[in-house]
């Protein structure tokens, strides 16, 4: 072990300073959430602890008292198993296809699909496609073709918010696993499709299941916690399209209910912390589930 280090010394002196940033900044918060999870907390006063009869009473009144929680619970679910799978894929597609240009216009195409997820005002334009007069775009759209004779109201009607979130979000999801992907890509050994050539692979499908998947799995194992992670974790987006609180929490989500104790004016630091360890375990416990099935699909392959 001794040996180990001293040879690869200067690897861990390279990655030494985001280790202690990662330590400080996302590993030291995990535990002091879930401590404070079994606590009372305002801000203003110290924690005031519960007894061990009434530990988990935080997270009792989650699940058993708190009706917009597991609303909220139901919406994030919703939202992630349809958006994770469904950008996941987009982000490997596209990248794929991408990857068979020139130089010059794939670095152009990567700066067009990446872009999205860089924009800050782009809620404004999907306020304006999505508006529920009849001046909004789509709403112009359908009445022009006669598909609608009202406009519908897309950020007001419960039946189609989170719809709306739903595709704003796959609209926004070529981000870093997007980018992972192209990585990945660039870096497949090109005598492996010669070789397979030879074996009997006869279309680019067949090069993608037998060549180019098996040799970027550490990407796409990268790209799923990516994905899943940022699945579980909107909240921006339903908060500038559809408001805060949605009608009905039609669109409210975990992260939106842990923020609304965690802020101005309730400040209930220890609900909202329980909130936050019910939210890191789910996707915690996702990304692990996925992780073994990649891996499992690698090892079949």
């Amino acid at each position: 072990m001794t040996e180990k280090i001293k040879r690869y010394r200067t690897s861990y002196l390279m990655v030494a300073p985001f280790l202690v940033l990662f330590f400080i900044l996302t590993v030291i918060p995990v535990f002091i959430a879930i401590i404070y999870s079994f606590s009372s907390y305002n801000v203003m006063q110290s924690p005031q602890f519960f007894s061990l009869q009434n530990l988990f009473d935080n997270y009792l009144r989650l699940f058993l008292d708190d009706e917009v929680f597991l609303i909220s619970l139901r919406n994030t679910f919703v939202f992630a198993f349809i958006t994770g799978p469904i950008s996941y894929v987009a982000c490997l597609l596209i990248a794929w296809f991408i990857n068979d240009l020139g130089p010059k216009l794939r670095a152009w195409a990567t700066l067009l699909f990446y872009a999205p997820s860089l924009s800050a005002n782009v809620y404004f334009i999907w306020q304006y496609i999505f508006s529920s007069d009849a001046n909004g775009l789509l709403n112009t759209f359908l009445m022009n073709f006669g598909f609608i004779t009202e406009p519908i109201l897309w950020r007001n009607d419960t039946q189609y918010t989170l719809m709306v979130v739903i595709i704003v979000q796959l609209w926004l999801s070529l981000g870093t696993a997007f980018l992972a992907f192209i990585a990945g890509l660039q870096s497949v050994d090109r005598s492996l499709y010669e070789a397979g050539s030879i074996d009997g692979i006869k279309n680019r499908w067949q090069e993608l299941y037998h060549i180019t998947l098996p040799s970027m799995k550490e990407q796409l194992l990268f790209g799923a916690v990516i994905q899943i992670t940022n699945a579980f974790a909107v909240g921006t987006i339903s908060q500038e399209l559809i408001g805060r609180p949605s009608p009905l929490y039609s669109a409210h989500t975990l992260v939106m209910h842990m923020e609304d104790y965690a802020l101005a004016p309730r400040f209930e630091l220890g609900y909202a912390c329980a909130i936050a360890v019910v939210l890191f375990s789910v996707t915690l416990g996702i990304n692990q589930l996925v992780r073994a099935i990649l891996q499992r699909g690698n090892k079949d392959a």
